[in-house]
């Protein structure tokens, strides 16, 4: 016997899994890994705030208990887009 999808996936982004080396993104049925190495702000924040992400636009990912923005672009090529840090 078949079950009948109780209705749409209302969330368009998600977090799925979260590990000591990163976290899993879900986001139009694709998982996307962002590793804590590329992407230190979330290393110490907690799974709470890591999993209150929104997705705003096309492409536009932001996490605000964390002040993080990201596109699609620097997830899957972090290499493309190194840290920088200013200092005074």
């Amino acid at each position: 016997m078949l079950s009948k999808q109780h209705g749409a996936n209302t969330s368009a982004i998600e977090v799925t899994n979260v590990s000591s080396h990163g976290f899993w993104l879900l986001w139009n049925n694709e998982e996307h890994f962002l590793a804590f190495e590329h992407f230190p702000w979330f290393k110490d924040a907690n799974i709470s705030a890591i999993s209150n992400v929104e997705l705003q636009g096309k492409e536009h990912i932001h996490w605000p208990d964390l002040d993080v923005d990201l596109s699609l672009d620097i997830i899957n090529n972090p290499d493309k887009f190194p840290l920088k840090v200013k200092t005074k």
